[in-house]
């Protein structure tokens, strides 16, 4: 096995290559060793995988960060590639506890993680610019104290929240880049003119979201030459095999017949892939 060091070491050289990269996103140990034997260079957790999986409601603090560190550690363990996380808003509204939340990440064997300026109220869902700048600040003083390069990500939230505000979202990108996050992004972005902006805009990798509904219908070839170094899929995986699933439930209880059941992997593909 690799230690944490020589993991970052390789996560940071995937950001640092002139094509983008996908980082795979499981939602537990099961899906971390699919995705890690199907060739995949590097996961992130999914904090509304994490929550569907738990029977609760995405965001809203539905889970803890205890929960989300726990899961983030079983998926650590079920791999021998890096692992970042979804950290999302740092659980806490104070730089110190944003800071403190890097630190258990990198205790819980993290090479990387996401911070979202997203305040989780849905009457004021954006952080004001300064406390947002603020809560980067911390978390990368505390993921400068690591003995490894722990790779920040900083998240606008805007287009997420109702505030399509592209020239807000740049000036919160680059603020966050300024205060030392190592990755920039800004879910939600729709628009390869709007993509290729904020990734002009910043020095910093840009990673970009797809698999959302409204996603651009781009390649990751197209994405490249966009100038975007990470693409990530956020609970795309998790959304897919619920929506198998839930299609299947459906045929069982409405139609009575079972053809889903022919193009079901079988357990022995299923087994290898485990391993």
């Amino acid at each position: 096995m690799l230690t944490q060091s020589e993991k970052a070491a390789i996560f940071q050289r995937l950001h640092e290559r002139p094509e983008p990269f996908v980082i795979g996103n499981p939602w537990d140990e099961g899906s971390a060793r699919v995705l890690t034997s199907l060739g995949f260079e590097a996961l992130s957790t999914t904090s509304a995988g994490l929550a569907f999986t738990l029977g609760r409601r995405d965001g809203a603090a539905a889970v803890t960060r205890a929960e989300a560190l726990a899961n983030a550690r079983s998926i650590v363990d079920a791999t021998d590639l890096p692992v970042a996380a979804d950290l999302e808003n740092g659980y806490g509204h104070s730089p110190e506890e944003v800071a403190e939340t890097i630190r258990l990440a990198a205790e819980a064997g993290l090479v990387g993680g996401s911070i979202e300026d997203a305040t989780g109220n849905p009457a004021n869902p954006i952080y004001d610019f300064a406390l947002s700048v603020q809560r980067i600040e911390a978390a990368a003083f505390a993921a400068a104290k690591l003995p490894f390069r722990f790779m920040l990500v900083a998240r606008a939230e805007n287009y997420l929240h109702g505030r399509p505000d592209l020239l807000d979202t740049i000036r919160r990108l680059q603020a966050y880049e300024r205060a030392g996050a190592e990755v920039l992004y800004a879910p939600g972005l729709t628009d390869p003119e709007d993509i290729r902006a904020v990734c002009t805009a910043v020095r910093r990798p840009v990673n970009v979201l797809m698999g959302m509904k409204g996603s651009p219908p781009l390649t990751v070839a197209q994405l490249g030459e966009l100038g975007v170094r990470r693409i990530s899929l956020g609970s795309g995986f998790h959304r897919a095999a619920v929506t198998a699933f839930h299609r299947s439930a459906l045929e069982v209880l409405h139609e009575g017949s079972f053809t889903f059941t022919e193009n079901n992997m079988p357990l022995s593909e299923l087994e290898a892939l485990l391993k």
